[in-house]
């Protein structure tokens, strides 16, 4: 309503300049406000050119994890597989699990050991028998305190039988390069900030000859690695260490410290327990045990490190762990799939897959057997994952580079063709930063692009590739839709910016909404959310995308045990039996076989543009186009409007003003949102909840025209579908 001047002096006060005043306030916010949320519902496609390409069958895949050792039997069974593969995934890639668990891993369960049941393991690249179920063999002379399994770290557990030991394939002897530039390390965390003047280091063989004892001067070195620095004690400069039991006084007063760094570059060269009939027994540094604190007057020291061998200990971290293990201890609780089972059981629909090759703690024999095996039984491989989560393991990028020039030269000895690729971070939205270099760079991709490039070998990393868990667990909310897409294509753009070679491929492999447990994996947000992040991916420029976890195994308590959460397209109970679909199952039938043309047709991503936006600016209605082979227009709208419907016009412009097109005639309209599928919980039900009404998608047919305007519902995922022609 606009006011009259009579009208508005009446309402004022008779005041005629405080009427106009205010008169024309109401108006600029009627025009600014209210006019465009009720005109401003347009998606404008850009035809101009095409942003980006895929083919469903390389581009829409899905990943398989280690899976409870219980589970394998009953859900690789025929029913189930049908379930599964209903949703329309195409491509799988296999996720390599033990390297977070910092296990070896023996992908074949018969193979050759270095010395006798022990030592380094490869596996037998003969087939022989069914690979149905392969292990994890946990290190013995690991470092973590906190490792995903039930590990715990040697270098504060109480016992100095056992130590820590580095990885031998990061010494000159693999790598060619002098061990100074591939410092290993061990970092003590204190808890919180502790009087230290003084180190206790139990060194076992080989020891450090050379190393530095440092400290933190930023909050937190793991997770904010670009923050702070490391300061070496006044007396942590070592130059010619005798190993034994080194103490030194780090400082004539006690500093204020909590993290405890030892840099070592340069080792003894003296062999282990193992003996000197491996080489490998007799490179990198080993240590027994580790005690911090301060000195009394007769100069005992007074320990604060907590030592025990459970999680209780004080924690420590390392760069890296030898692969060395025994044939007695063995994880049997978790199932990589065997690769038999896997290949021939039908989840890879014949596709060639993604295979990873373990490689933080393996050897190159071991990989090469493992492909070697893969071919000899004729499987199709389509890449190669290059070891498991680096970061997580916080490997610094020229370790992780190292490595993967020693697999890669003996990968492609066997297969040229290979295409390799990774470093599979864990789920980021930011650039990896860890400790600066001495050129003062903290990218670990930056870095790690200019290892390789320095040594002639870019040729080798025929993929980048990277998981994606956007959002921590347990503290969602609705509006946190709004964030995806520019999550998504930001990250694109970081590794673009840190040297990704040009037109080298981007991969997500493994992604979902968060790591772990949550709600929302159950309600329609998840349906909204996958729509969302794929549409997204592809038109900022990705290449493949898969979702995790393929294979339904169950529930948790969820995040307020009120309801499970889940890392799948279906609920199941705890025998394995599936119960229902979830959303996401839905919102990947909308993608797999609506959005896109099931096949290896070429798809043609198209640019879109929203102008439906809420007061904050938050697009409330995003949209993905593609043509499709068979000619169809295809445009998937989520409406994360979680109250409201909108109408929508969609417009498809040209270069030209006035080129503009329209659906026109016949065109398929399938939409799924919070008026198909409502999920309740119920933490009396033994699943957790039910989902009442549990889909289908609403289909129906709509004749278009120039002038048509499509209705989105509330919290929806909308595929509309057909032909185009010129107003």
């Amino acid at each position: 309503m606009i006011l009259s001047a009579s009208a508005a002096r009446q309402l004022f006060g008779g005041s005629a300049f405080l009427a106009r005043f205010l008169t024309l306030t109401l108006m600029i916010l009627l025009v600014s406000f209210i006019l465009p949320a009720l005109q401003a519902q347009t998606i404008r496609v850009d035809t101009t050119r095409p942003v980006n390409s895929f083919r469903p069958t390389e581009a829409l895949g899905a990943g398989v994890d280690r899976i409870p050792a219980a589970a394998t039997d009953k859900i690789f069974t025929e029913p189930i597989l049908k379930q599964i593969l209903s949703t329309g995934w195409q491509t799988v890639t296999y996720r390599q699990n033990t390297e977070l668990y910092v296990e070896a891993w023996h992908w074949n369960p018969k193979g050759t050991w270095s010395a006798g049941e022990k030592g380094y393991f490869v596996g037998d690249a003969n087939p022989t028998d069914f690979i149905r179920h392969s292990f994890g063999y946990p290190l013995p002379h690991a470092g973590f305190s906190q490792p995903d399994g039930r590990g715990y770290s040697r270098l504060t557990d109480g016992d100095t039988n056992t130590y820590w030991k580095s990885n031998p394939y990061l010494t000159k002897a693999y790598t060619g390069e002098d061990d100074s530039l591939h410092p290993q390390w061990v970092i003590v965390d204190l808890a919180t900030p502790q009087e230290i003047s003084a180190i206790r280091i139990a060194w076992a063989d080989p020891y450090a000859r050379k190393y530095l004892v440092q400290y933190w001067t930023g909050l937190n070195p793991i997770e904010e690695a670009a923050k702070g620095s490391w300061v070496t004690f006044p007396g942590g400069n070592v130059t010619d260490g005798k190993g034994g039991n080194a103490t030194l006084q780090l400082s004539r007063t006690p500093l204020p410290v909590r993290w405890v760094r030892i840099w070592m570059t340069e080792s003894s060269g003296t062999c282990d327990t193992h003996g000197s009939d491996d080489r490998r027994n007799c490179l990198g540094y080993a240590t027994k045990e580790l005690y911090l604190g301060t000195t009394s007057a007769d100069g005992l020291l007074q320990d604060v490190v907590r030592h025990t061998s459970d999680r209780a200990q004080t924690n420590t971290y390392c760069s890296s762990v030898d692969p060395w293990h025994e044939s007695t201890v063995v994880n049997h609780q978790g199932d990589q799939v065997g690769f038999d089972l896997f290949f021939t059981s039908g989840i890879t629909r014949g596709l060639p897959a993604m295979i990873p090759v373990a490689m933080l703690y393996e050897t190159p024999e071991n990989a090469v057997a493992e492909i070697q095996y893969i071919e000899k039984r004729g499987y199709p491989i389509s890449y190669v994952e290059m070891g498991e989560e680096p970061d997580g393991k916080h490997t610094l990028p020229e370790d992780y580079a190292a490595l993967y020039l020693q697999w890669a030269t003996a990968l492609h000895k066997v297969d040229p063709k290979l295409k390799l690729g990774g470093p599979i971070f864990e789920g980021v939205n930011k650039d990896i930063e860890v400790w600066a270099n001495a050129e003062g760079k903290t990218s670990w991709m930056g870095r790690f692009f200019d290892y390789l490039r320095s040594h002639n070998r870019l040729s080798d990393l025929s993929f980048v590739s990277f998981e994606h868990y956007p959002f921590e667990p347990c503290k969602l909310q609705w509006s946190e839709l709004y964030d995806e897409a520019n999550l998504t294509r930001h990250i694109l753009q970081v590794w673009r910016d840190d040297g990704l070679p040009p037109g080298t491929p981007m991969f997500i492999t493994e992604t979902n909404i968060a790591a772990g447990d949550d709600e929302s994996f159950l309600d329609i947000f998840a349906a909204l959310w996958w729509s969302d992040f794929v549409g997204a991916f592809f038109e900022a420029g990705g290449n493949a995308v898969y979702y995790f976890h393929y294979i339904p195994l169950g529930q948790s308590l969820g995040c307020h045990n009120t309801s499970p959460g889940t890392f799948s397209m279906f609920t199941m109970n705890k025998d394995y039996q599936i119960q229902q679909p979830t959303s996401q199952y839905f919102a990947g039938q909308l993608i797999t076989q609506e959005w896109a043309q099931p096949g290896s047709g070429e798809h043609l991503v198209y640019s879109s543009a929203s102008d439906i936006v809420d007061g904050a600016g938050h697009v409330l209605v995003t949209a993905y186009t593609l043509q499709r082979p068979d000619g169809d227009w295809s445009v998937m709208l989520v409406n994360k409007d979680q109250e409201n419907a909108h109408s929508v016009h969609i417009s498809f412009e040209g270069a030209a003003p006035n080129e503009k097109k329209h659906f026109s005639g016949p065109v398929r309209f399938v939409t799924f949102g919070s008026e198909q599928y409502r999920w309740h919980s119920d933490s009396g039900n033994p699943i957790g909840g039910v989902a009442d009404p549990d889909g289908p998608p609403a289909r129906s047919a709509i004749t278009a025209g120039a002038d048509s305007a499509f209705q989105l519902p509330q919290a929806s995922v909308t595929v509309i579908r057909g032909k185009i022609a010129a107003h």
